[in-house]
């Protein structure tokens, strides 16, 4: 059936980025919002906008039975997830299914058998996807799992078997750090996803995280539109998306990517999804885990590829064939993504809170904001601190980081301390520059990513130049400014 009208379960950037392709198909589409959201744009722009009401997240956005509530009174034939919330939840997935709505993402079985970290390594095991050596067996007591990890060889990692976003996760370089940290994984895992189930890895030092987008429709067809570089992560959380991956083979990018379709393929799937790499230093990749959902940075493949991966998941929901075959997908260029948060880099990265007073446009071709706040919208705490997402095509790498770093002085937050200069800090790095990329980029360039601390001769300078600046322009213009400086630099820095 063609679907005619969308619910977004969720809220900010995402929901406008779905909102869109929504309509620019001709689709209706209705939004929710907790009372603390009702100003930003995804509750102002929609055909349709329902309040969620008050309080915790189990109120509101994870609020199962009221979601599906709304899609029912408002007459929506799917409900779009976005990500993250509960996007991956099998629950939802059946609830929304049993109530006759269509969920626009894959099958309550692939989102079980994919979240499960050691039920999908048993899964892929049988069709001979490559595997990081390790254990993901039933047995966990204390003792057996720190005699597996010796047997596996140090470095391992101890990783919570529901976990995700770096949650659950240990590495353990030596056997008297074994038992503390196989405890503290499954006490962060029981937390934070209701299971203590643990897997161990082996740990691959300074390895890239490479991922593949996959889309499948429900007629056999699954399709990669290539991989993507998400190595730039800080405390597992990634911050600087890009494809192609720089230094990779063509060889070697077709094999992985192949890797990837054949996964899909031998699950069934159904819909948007991802799958990680672990691709160590020798040359060897290893499958890490599948996401089944769109991804944050799932933009840097359209940019690429030129097709627009929310489209396609709603043409797959409503049943319809996906309109390309492999042969017509092609990288283009070079596409970057960074993302902004409300967070102060030179304080520990602690998230930080205000009112947007401006939000900065992109003036260069080829660039995009994917934001969900306004001028005069409040950030709070109660949610992630991602504020926007930089997007940035170039005809070559060299062009897209010039050009994203060009483009992250003008996306300017004024009023609230975000990340543009780390991020500009990274991307202008030698090794960055060079594609030396790996996951402990950021932990091993510590140093060389803080902040560079002006001379006082330096300074008094700066202040030369802007007081006489300010001075000329007073002179065009005919009126007297206010010689106190705590008044004319109070927006000196953000």
């Amino acid at each position: 059936m063609k679907i005619k009208k969308i619910l977004v379960a969720n809220r900010g950037e995402i929901a406008l980025r779905v909102l869109k392709t929504a309509k620019e198909m001709g689709i209706k589409v209705a939004t929710v919002y907790a009372e603390d959201d009702k100003n930003l744009p995804h509750a102002l722009f929609a055909d349709e906008s329902y309040s969620l009401g008050m309080g915790a997240l189990a109120e509101t956005y994870l609020n199962k039975a009221k979601l599906v509530d709304v899609a029912k009174r408002c007459g929506a034939d799917a409900i779009h997830p976005g990500y993250g919330f509960l996007s991956e939840n099998t629950e939802f997935c059946q609830m929304v299914e049993g109530a006759g709505i269509i969920f626009i993402g894959p099958t309550p079985e692939s989102i079980t058998l994919m979240g499960d970290k050691i039920g999908s390594k048993k899964a892929l095991e049988k069709i001979n996807i490559p595997m990081i050596p390790g254990y993901h067996g039933d047995n966990q007591d204390d003792d057996f799992l720190a005699k597996k990890a010796k047997e596996i060889g140090f470095p391992v990692l101890i990783k919570a078997s529901a976990g995700g976003g770096g949650k659950g996760m240990r590495i353990v370089h030596q056997e008297d750090e074994l038992i503390e940290a196989i405890r503290g994984a499954k006490s962060e895992g029981l937390k934070s996803f209701s299971s203590d189930k643990v897997l161990i890895e082996k740990y691959v030092v300074n390895p890239r995280h490479i991922e593949v987008q996959l889309m499948s429709d429900t007629h056999g067809n699954h399709l990669h539109f290539f991989e993507r570089e998400c190595s730039i992560q800080r405390r597992y959380q990634k911050i600087i998306e890009e494809t192609p991956a720089p230094n990779l083979s063509q060889e070697l990018r077709l094999k992985i990517c192949q890797t990837a379709a054949s996964i899909a393929a031998g699950i069934n799937y159904r819909g948007a999804g991802t799958v990680e790499f672990i691709l160590a230093p020798d040359g060897k990749y290893y499958f890490l885990e599948m996401n089944t959902r769109l991804q944050v940075e799932h933009p840097v493949t359209e940019m690429v590829t030129g097709y627009d991966l929310v489209k396609c998941q709603i043409l797959v929901a409503q049943g319809d064939k996906l309109p390309m075959k492999q042969d017509d997908i092609k990288q283009k260029g070079q596409a970057i993504e960074c993302r902004i948060y409300a967070e102060d880099p030179d304080n520990n990265f602690m998230p930080t809170i205000g009112k947007i007073d401006t939000i900065g446009v992109p003036t260069l071709r080829d660039v995009r904001l994917d934001c969900g706040f306004l001028d005069g919208t409040e950030v709070g705490v109660n949610y992630d601190p991602m504020l926007a997402k930089l997007i940035v095509w170039g005809e070559d790498r060299k062009i897209a980081i010039s050009k994203t770093i060009q483009s992250l002085d003008e996306v300017l937050f004024l009023g609230v301390k975000t990340n543009r200069d780390y991020l500009k800090r990274i991307l202008g790095h030698n090794d960055f520059i060079a594609g030396l990329t790996h996951t402990h980029f950021i932990p091993d360039h510590k140093a060389e990513l803080e902040p560079q601390n002006l001379s006082n001769h330096e300074i008094a300078g700066l202040v030369a130049s802007f007081c006489f600046s300010q001075k000329k322009a007073t002179f065009k213009a005919g009126v007297e400014v206010s010689s106190n400086p705590w008044t004319t630099l109070m927006s000196f820095r953000n």
